[in-house]
């Protein structure tokens, strides 16, 4: 744990963290409300222009010849004999709650007096790093539910896919727009149509929110972990709260 920012990892992996600390605490706050304070105003239910344009083979391929013209990059699309195209798109993961992935312990056992060594499968939970960013190559007809499951695998997350919603981003105006792409959309046929401009369209892993949860599908143990989450989201959210007003007060207390 980090005393400056507070980025919790695993023991083993500490080695692995490559992160800029140095900076004094609350210096990342002001970001954080700046984007929460951009997307209060997005429209997540007026479809996309992308959603309902259709192209023939002629203009698919004119289409990603001149996406391929625009890159500069590598991670060009390609057309395939049978209609199908290929290409990269970029997913950024914004979670606010931990994933759980799989850890296994090695206990011993005993079997006609001699140990043996038995893994007994368990579960840790982590928070992703912000700003996470993946990579992920697929086909034109790779739907959002399957991109959700590529990424979920990709960081060995065993959580339901379920809890989590692919979104469309798009700036316009100063404005920024969030759409929750439905599980049979193709993110690569929408990636093609906007353009390889990231403030165009961006894609984002959130968490799905679907309204009331059945508390009482869940066990004991499953519910308190659930208090000690929703205390320390609590916690940081009445600091944030805490910095803020300090803030102000200070400003305030200067200009007197």
């Amino acid at each position: 744990l980090s005393p400056d920012c507070s980025f919790t990892c695993h023991y083993r992996c500490r080695a692995l963290v490559r992160l800029d600390c140095s900076g004094p605490p609350g210096a990342g706050d002001e970001d954080d409300d700046n984007e929460q304070v951009l997307e209060k105003d997005t429209n997540v239910d007026e479809p996309s222009e992308w959603e309902k344009t259709e192209l023939d083979q002629a203009q698919v391929e004119q289409r990603i010849k001149e996406y391929n013209s625009q890159i500069n990059s590598n991670l060009f699309m390609s057309l395939n004999k049978d209609g199908s195209y290929t290409g990269f798109i970029k997913v950024q993961l914004k979670l606010v709650r931990p994933v759980s992935v799989p850890a296994t312990k090695r206990v011993p056992s005993t079997q006609a007096g001699r140990p043996h060594p038995q893994g007994v499968k368990r579960r840790t939970s982590f928070y992703l790093p912000k700003g996470t960013v993946k990579h992920l190559h697929i086909l034109s007809h790779t739907r959002a539910s399957e991109v959700i499951d590529a990424l979920l695998r990709k960081f060995t997350v065993i959580d339901n896919p379920r809890k989590f919603a692919l979104f469309e981003r798009s700036e316009k105006d100063e404005q920024v727009y969030l759409r929750k792409l439905s599980d049979d959309e193709q993110p690569l046929r929408l990636r093609l149509l906007a353009g390889p401009s990231e403030k165009v369209l961006s894609f984002i892993l959130k968490e799905n929110e679907t309204g009331e949860v059945n508390w009482d599908a869940f066990t004991l143990p499953e519910l308190h972990n659930f208090l000690l989450i929703l205390q320390r989201e609590e916690e940081e959210h009445v600091r944030r709260l805490r910095h803020r007003y300090a803030r102000c007060r200070q400003k305030m207390q200067e200009a007197l």
